[in-house]
């Protein structure tokens, strides 16, 4: 098993360029299937749920082949319409090929999705959403199986006990581009990701509108080509980086960030005292002197981002004061808080309540994640640790961040991988 090992004490320095996004990728992969022709994709980045999503499109047919950064998607042998548990267990976005299978084959086997350990993700509204398209939906086995003759459009509400289903959202929007007549998603996710995704497939030749609000009409298409396009960047890996210019009181321009997917954190920051310039470079972050404690409430987009939640409270555990963290979309994202308590930190969890005491100082110590945001956050506790961190867990890490080790390195840490 690799452990990242981290010393702490050195203010970050540079400039660090953000790599595409995750969370657009993997939906844009899964809407190619819908072409008729290839489709290029750029600006992908280089991680393993990025080569578990290529290996389930695989499965299904189709060719998938990654190379710097770029990927060829020819859903020429699209055939096939189960995804299995191998690969499923490992990744809850191949659950899409949900959407994809139904629009093009008009049946699905998907098995029940897994993913990083933050508690209950059911998906109820995914299996409502294309039931209301006309599939018939069963559970066997762990196997999620629908299957449509003919998929019809209808207006579907999907907002779930904790807002918009990003992933119920994905899933019928790729099922709606092929039903007969039009389809409204109310209570739709506002996502970037999604708009992204709703830019990619009207780029395909398909006709949605209000990419990026909470309400999507989508009027069914036949037929899809196949493009080339460039995902956006990765506002969570920005906003981590972000958070480490903060944390060790650095200087940190981060190029290719996007600004408008960041105005909650870019907020938050500039509330605790941190100096952030927007430019045409890019945005610089700049750590003060004088931070102050802030409340942050996760709420779904625009709101604060759960998957910022870990990385902002590792600034607020150094930060003097009392902060308040209110996680409210999932229920077991606090549990690298007993892990920071290992280093030092002072924080105590009331159940959707993180009260956090700023403390002058953290020690380094073993730790584990226990997600791949938990890495991350545990990762910036470390940078301003005295001592060594060592991170274990980290096949979480790599999900989801390209070579931040190598990255935040360039900028100063002294940080590595250790076999």
């Amino acid at each position: 098993m690799q452990k990242i090992s981290v010393k702490g004490g050195k203010a970050l320095k540079g400039t660090v360029e953000i790599s595409g996004s995750k969370n657009a990728t993997l939906p844009v992969m899964t809407a190619a299937l819908l072409g008729e022709s290839p489709s290029n994709l750029q600006n992908v980045p280089y991680l393993n749920d990025i080569k578990t999503m290529a290996e389930v499109l695989r499965k299904l047919g189709s060719k998938a082949a990654l190379e710097d950064h770029r990927l060829h998607i020819d859903p020429a042998g699209f055939n096939k319409f189960e995804a299995p548990y191998e690969l499923v267990k490992t990744m809850r976005a191949s659950i899409y090929s949900l959407g994809a299978c139904l629009a093009r084959l008009g049946e699905a086997k998907v098995s029940l999705p897994g993913g990083c350990a933050i508690g209950a993700r059911p998906i109820d509204l995914h299996l409502k959403g294309v039931e209301q398209l006309g599939a018939k939906v069963s559970i066997e086995h762990g196997y999620v199986h629908a299957k449509a003759s003919k998929l019809k459009g209808a207006t579907i509400y999907l907002a779930g006990p904790h807002g918009p289903s990003v992933g119920a959202t994905v899933n019928v929007l790729l099922a709606a581009t092929a039903a007969e007549g039009t389809t409204v998603i109310e209570s739709a996710s506002s996502e970037p990701e999604v708009g992204d995704l709703v830019n990619f497939l009207n780029s395909m030749g398909a006709q949605i509108e209000g990419g990026g609000t909470s309400r999507l009409v989508i009027a069914g298409k036949k037929r899809l080509r196949g493009i080339d396009y460039s995902v956006i960047p990765d506002r969570v890996e920005a906003g981590t980086f972000m958070v480490g210019a903060a944390i060790t009181r650095g200087d940190v321009l981060l190029k290719k960030a996007e600004p408008e997917h960041l105005t909650a954190v870019i907020d938050k920051l500039r509330q605790i005292g941190v100096q952030i310039d927007i430019s045409t470079e890019g945005i610089r972050v700049k750590g003060t002197g004088s931070y102050k404690p802030a409340d942050v409430m996760i709420l779904p987009y625009p709101g604060f981002p759960t998957d910022m939640q870990a990385q902002i409270m590792a600034l607020l555990a150094v930060v003097p004061g009392i902060s308040i963290v209110t996680e409210t979309i999932w229920e077991n994202r606090f549990m690298h808080v007993f892990e920071m308590n290992r280093m030092g930190a002072d924080i105590n969890i009331d159940r959707s309540h993180a009260v956090v005491k700023g403390v002058e100082k953290l020690t380094g110590a073993p730790v584990m994640a226990s997600d791949l945001r938990a890495s991350a956050a545990l990762i910036l506790a470390g940078l301003v640790a005295q001592g060594e961190t060592l991170v274990q867990r980290i096949y979480h890490l790599d999900r989801g961040y390209e070579k931040i080790e190598q990255k935040l390195s360039a900028l100063g840490a002294d940080i590595h991988r250790i076999d």
